[in-house]
């Protein structure tokens, strides 16, 4: 999903589930939310990282489709601990999301159950607008995306700002949260009155990594294309794109 902007002009983000959200740039940057494709989904600006990524193969590991609840989202219902901690190990790094469920409680128990489920291994990270945001969310698997489309959660007032290191659930207007996520590289106060809840936020240490994922590729990855052909898509076009090799719950 793309953060949409408060105006069609700005609603660039989104490209499946992301788009709905103003730009917190300098410049009208689409907010992280979900766009119109095969399926809402967001769309991330990426602009090119100081440092090459290490080239994905179209190989890589795609989400694994196996685990029940990866295409029967009516088992991924678990309630999430008050609070509980992600490691996502990638190909750029490691780094760990701390989740506050109180801040959040419906976004807090999606991405429970989405991590549980595996859903983000072998996502790729498809939308980076340096100073702004990460974006991903998309399985590279297109049955996986096709199951979660409609399986969406409702909203969670704004209980937190979008500081840096904050991770929210992307958004395109009110009930459309799904699986996209996006953290903030920069305080993005805008975003708090366009109804993205922040639900957890990524350790100080770990934000060296998250600034680091390549945005060599802007905003040329085509969300409705990711929902359909997943990683085959992007590992034959867009390579270098950095991606989560394993996302787990912290015991």
């Amino acid at each position: 999903m793309k953060l949409e902007a408060t105006s069609t002009l700005l609603r660039g983000l989104a490209a499946a589930v992301f788009a709905s959200a103003a730009a917190a740039c300098s410049a009208p940057t689409p907010a992280p939310s979900p766009s119109p494709s095969p399926s809402p989904t967001a769309v991330a600006t990426a602009t090119p990282a100081s440092t090459a990524s290490p080239t994905a193969s179209a190989a890589a590991p795609a989400a694994p489709a196996g685990a029940a609840a990866l295409l029967d989202p009516s088992r991924a219902t678990a309630k999430a601990p008050a609070s509980y901690r992600v490691r996502f190990t990638t190909t750029r790094g490691t780094f760990v999301v701390a989740v506050t469920r109180a801040w959040a409680p419906l976004g807090a128990d999606r991405f429970y159950n989405l991590v549980q489920a595996g859903f983000f291994d072998g996502a790729r990270f498809f939308r980076v607008v340096p100073r702004f945001v990460v974006q991903f969310g998309l399985s590279g698997d297109p049955r996986v995306n096709a199951a979660w489309q409609s399986a969406r959660v409702a909203d969670d007032p704004v209980r937190q700002t979008n500081a840096r290191g904050r991770i929210t659930f992307a958004t395109a207007g009110p009930g459309t949260r799904t699986t996209q996520l996006f953290v903030n590289l920069k305080d993005n106060r805008s975003l708090d009155g366009m109804g993205f809840a922040p639900f957890g936020e990524v350790q100080a240490a770990g934000m060296a990594i998250v600034d680091a994922i390549h945005a060599g590729y802007g905003e040329l990855p085509d969300q409705g294309r990711i929902t359909t052909e997943g990683n085959a898509y992007l590992a034959s076009q867009f390579p270098k794109l950095d991606y989560v090799k394993k996302a787990e719950i912290l015991k």
